[in-house]
């Protein structure tokens, strides 16, 4: 199991240079993220979602304020972040398990325990069977999987997700969910969604943070208090969805989704058939 850690925020803000002005990001964001805490972050176009991932994950540097993991600066990138993005951006010429083992490309571990981490990930997200598929044999969702197993395989002490599913069709999109929920709770980690679906973010979240753009910062925090498995056409559920929709007003610059009740899956296990 990975050693799921303690993210802290402290007064974050973030400019870039836009024809010689100066284009504010973030501004102020503070937030604690406790080991093995799920939290997903939603919030219209605009509002710094991605690049507060970029700044985690170490992909930038010049910002202001904190970012401590485990206490310790965030510099550069790092085998303890993980990150998945909206496109799987795996190599069409590389198999299932050798767009995995990229993984561990800079691990020093064993060449021997490298291929049974391997096997494990894939095993993880359901693709036992499809170790020597290229790319082009799979699925969207599929494909998905093995980004979040190549994200997971070195073990890192928290994954980041940047809107993972937002080009699947709403079926794919929902048992994915599910089975990410279901890695979360196997792997111990902590996990970081950034999405536009707010019903997404409800289900998925402990915690759901809503920003806010031009600069982007939190306007709320709503905590999730629901068990998982969760009902999404419980009244509860609902209640807690339009207590997040309720905090986007005019300045969304964007609409936020909500997957339509009609496109919701019965609760037959379907997924299967999402490849």
């Amino acid at each position: 199991m990975a050693n799921a850690a303690t993210l802290d925020i402290k007064s974050l803000s973030k400019q870039y240079a836009v024809k010689d002005k100066v284009l504010p990001v973030l501004e102020d964001v503070s937030l604690t993220i406790t080991p093995g805490e799920f939290v997903s972050i939603v919030g219209s176009s605009g509002c710094g979602k991605s690049t507060l991932l970029r700044l985690i994950v170490g992909l930038e540097e010049d910002y202001q304020g904190h970012i401590l993991l485990n206490g310790a600066r965030i510099s550069g990138t790092s085998l303890q972040r993980g990150i998945v993005f909206q496109e799987h951006r795996l190599f069409p010429w590389l198999t299932v398990e050798k767009n995995i083992g990229l993984g561990l490309l800079n691990s020093d571990i064993p060449a021997a325990e490298k291929k049974t981490l391997i096997q494990q990930h894939i095993d993880l997200v359901g693709l036992g069977g499809f170790e020597k598929a290229y790319p082009y044999q799979l699925s969207g969702g599929m494909s998905q999987r093995v980004a979040i197993a190549r994200a997971l395989v070195n073990r890192p002490e928290i994954l980041l997700l940047d809107e993972p599913f937002g080009a699947l069709d709403a079926l794919t999109r929902s048992h994915l969910q599910q089975e990410l929920l279901d890695i979360w709770q196997k792997e111990g980690i902590t996990m970081i969604l950034v999405t536009h679906d707010v019903e997404e973010a409800v289900y998925l979240g402990d915690r759901v943070v809503i920003m806010e753009p031009r600069p982007g910062r939190i306007r709320k925090i709503v905590d999730i208090d629901l068990p998982h498995p969760r009902d999404r056409n419980s009244f509860a559920f609902s209640q807690l969805r339009e207590n997040v929709l309720r905090e986007f007003g005019d300045d969304s610059a964007e609409p936020i989704a909500v997957v339509p009740e009609h496109e919701r899956p019965s609760g037959i296990d379907l997924w299967r058939f999402s490849w």
